[in-house]
């Protein structure tokens, strides 16, 4: 019971806010303006991203590409969930990071089916420099892959170098 309720009240917080910020860029933003908060560093820009994270495949023809990513990544959903549920050896740190991961993918999955692309606006440079437009999901997908891998790395020095994943159980 208390899998799931950290799954629900972590992953689905990110599902919420992460739809309710992308109605609000979707609302507010236009797609020929950007607005400026920290001058030379940071600005709320709409971008519409065909393809999956920093562009990649967002030039790839279009006929297959929106069924492909929404079934990748249901089945990357399904996978996770399964993991989640079924090994019973995850510490709470991973099971925060697992529902992060669960909750952002969800996120821009609903994007893909509602508009066969993903909402990003999170738009960070330097100078001429501009990492990739951004969502809310795709940071939680970030810090919840950061944390895995934090945890692993913890629980390999606990196990003097064990198996990097307990084992699943049925």
């Amino acid at each position: 019971m208390e899998r799931l309720l950290l799954l629900l009240v972590v992953g689905g917080g990110v599902l919420a806010a992460d739809q309710f910020s992308k109605a609000l860029a979707l609302s507010h933003l236009s797609r020929v303006y950007s607005l400026k908060v920290i001058d030379g560093f940071f600005s709320l820009t709409l971008v519409l991203n065909p393809g999956v994270a920093f562009g990649f495949f967002s030039h790839s023809p279009a006929a297959w590409k929106a069924a492909a990513l929404l079934l990748l990544s249901g089945v990357t959903v399904v996978v996770l969930l399964w993991y989640y549920f079924c090994c019973h050896g995850l510490t709470r740190l991973a099971r925060v990071a697992f529902s992060l991961v669960v909750g952002g993918a969800l996120g821009n999955m609903l994007d893909r089916f509602r508009f066969a692309k993903v909402v990003d606006f999170l738009d960070f440079y330097w100078r001429s420099y501009h990492w990739p437009a951004f969502n809310l999901a795709d940071a939680a997908i970030t810090v919840g892959v950061v944390l895995l891998l934090f945890d692993v790395l913890q629980q390999n020095r606990k196990n003097d170098g064990g198996a990097p994943f307990p084992p699943l159980t049925s």
